[in-house]
């Protein structure tokens, strides 16, 4: 198993948004090494700490008996919710798919723990949950955030470079993987068509990591977000997490309630049964409207004539 080359990385002290973007694009995967400031990697690890005592292992061939995982991750740290936020990554994320979207949202949170013993995932591409054309878009981008130091022997997650390019259902052979190796509090961002899976954990500890995915703001989470964070737990986020977990509108008028923008559940104890729906349209939907009306309102003048 080969290692991600350093060149592959970037100073977390100078985060070039530009340089690690055009590398995710051509190679499918990017590492920003160190990327958290060791306090707050410290107070991550510390509030999820008895989330990961808790839980409970796997089930079946792909999850692992293996491997610990929880969601909802943004209401188990406080932490976690500044991290989901960090503007560099929300930089690479917005550059890297924002053109195929009015906005963007959250895919899912997750926490796994890797335990001695876990064998290789098996290889898979995250974008198959949808069933839309894949090759002419990029749908996600995932953020690894390392807990631990990940190294090969630990269960490092596996990349195949450029698998993101080329046939979307073609398996490639191990030998083709690399190995992302990277230090405590760093990030590795990978696209939602690069082939890749969790590693086989052959130390003696297990191996900690959170996964922050972001997706196109009109598909539908793998994550329910609104589930994960219903109102009374949304309230209490800034705003614009709150947006980003899916209390907003993608225009037009997508993921509404009520014909009005789903943040409205976010002000006083609790919404109207009734309200008036309110248009949330592109910008080219009014102009068409328009020329619509101005259209009808000539002919109706040509025609009093």
């Amino acid at each position: 198993m080969q290692s991600i080359a350093t060149n592959q990385t970037f100073d977390s002290t100078e985060i070039d948004v530009d340089a690690l973007t055009r590398r995710l694009l051509a190679d499918g995967y990017a590492i920003a090494p160190a990327l958290l400031d060791p306090e707050s990697i410290d107070r991550l690890c510390a509030e999820l700490d008895p989330h990961f005592r808790a839980a409970s292992f796997g089930r079946g061939m792909f999850y692992g008996a293996e491997t610990k995982r929880f969601g909802a991750v943004l209401k188990r740290s406080r932490e976690a919710q500044d991290i989901v936020m960090h503007p560099a990554v929300m930089r690479v994320v917005e550059s890297a798919i924002g053109a195929w979207c009015q906005c963007l949202q959250l895919n899912l949170t997750q926490a796994i723990e890797i335990h001695p013993g876990a064998p290789v995932q098996a290889p898979h591409r995250d974008q198959d949950m949808w069933a839309g054309p894949k090759g002419a878009m990029q749908y996600m981008v995932n953020v690894m955030w390392a807990l631990d130091d990940f190294t090969g022997e630990n269960g490092a997650t596996r990349l195949w470079p450029k698998s993101h390019i080329g046939d979307p259902e073609e398996m490639l052979p191990d030998e083709d993987a690399v190995s992302a190796v990277m230090p405590r509090g760093s990030a590795l961002f990978f696209l939602g068509s690069t082939l890749h899976s969790g590693g086989a954990n052959r130390s003696a500890t297990p191996r900690r990591g959170l996964i922050m995915s972001y997706c196109l703001g009109w598909l539908k989470p793998w994550e329910n977000q609104w589930l994960a964070y219903p109102p009374h737990i949304a309230r209490s986020f800034p705003e614009e997490l709150a947006a980003l977990v899916g209390y907003r509108q993608h225009l037009p008028s997508l993921g509404n309630y009520e014909g009005q923008c789903p943040s409205v559940l976010l002000t006083g104890d609790q919404a109207p049964d009734h309200l008036p729906f309110t248009d949330a349209l592109k910008d080219e939907q009014y102009d068409l409207m328009r020329q619509y009306y101005d259209g009808l309102a000539a002919r109706e003048q040509e025609a009093a004539r």
